[in-house]
């Protein structure tokens, strides 16, 4: 099985230039740790009176979330420019029509990402995507290389992209963090539910094209639209850094769709 998948961050136009790939197994500290640019600062899992926002929103499946206080914004972003279309297709939840769009930047080795999505997301998704109120768009920030990989493998899983991020998020203790010889190995055991074989595993993370479109994602956020950590919300073009709770979320939700 081959551990190499590419990282340059420029499409290459000449085959006969030098190889950029870097061994998968590497451990930056970003996989290692929290990465870097996930910053404490970006945290924002109590509301703003310093109660967990959380405590409050526990109950039976199908409960309406209980709203905490909305965050001010970090900034505006021009909701035209956002949604055009990009280098990639768009991976999306909810109806086109819905009267709120969300689009999350998001790294696969990101300890507050995997709390959104483990923890706020369902209740989200529950409540306001799957009634039409909210369209959700995930693009891909990736703070180091097995972020990366992890999501040109959802990418290459076609229509079981939100699945295998789903599988990715609730195992990332495990690929994430695995020891560098094992690192490979972790990141296939992880994703082989999706129908991977070693085959496929391996040339999907060969693929240069797909790669250097997620490094374009990346780059066109942080330059135009100012993503510097993860997770990132713009909603309706309002920006929000860190893991939101459900309540925060509910209630940003709640002032985009009265504007």
């Amino acid at each position: 099985m081959q551990i190499t998948a590419s990282t340059g961050t420029s499409p290459e136009t000449d085959a006969g230039k030098a190889d950029k790939t870097v061994e998968l197994a590497q451990v930056d500290d970003a996989a290692k740790d929290e990465p870097a640019a996930e910053t404490e600062a970006a945290d924002q899992t109590t509301g703003n009176a310093g109660t967990p926002a959380a405590a409050s929103e526990a109950g039976t499946t199908g409960a309406t979330i209980e709203r905490a206080e909305a965050p001010e914004p970090e900034g505006t972003v021009d909701m035209e420019k956002l949604l055009q279309n990009g280098s990639l297709p768009e991976m999306v939840l909810g109806s086109e029509d819905a009267p709120v769009t969300i689009v999350e930047y998001a790294s696969m080795t990101c300890g507050h990402c995997r709390t959104f999505h483990e923890e706020t997301f369902p209740k989200v998704n529950e409540e306001f995507i799957q009634s039409g109120k909210v369209r959700f768009i995930l693009r891909e920030f990736p703070l180091d290389p097995r972020a990366t990989a992890a999501f040109m493998l959802a990418r290459c899983s076609k229509d079981k992209y939100f699945p295998v991020v789903d599988v990715l998020f609730d195992r990332q203790d495990v690929w994430a963090r695995a020891e560098p010889q094992n690192a490979a190995k972790s990141l296939f055991d992880t994703v082989k539910i999706a129908g991977f074989t070693e085959e496929s595993f391996d040339a999907c993370l060969k693929d240069q094209a797909l790669l250097d479109n997620i490094n374009s994602v990346r780059k066109q956020a942080g330059e135009e639209f100012g993503v510097q950590s993860t997770p990132t919300f713009f909603i309706d073009g309002k920006k929000y850094a860190g893991a939101l709770s459900a309540g925060q979320m509910a209630a940003l939700i709640d002032q985009a769709a009265s504007q």
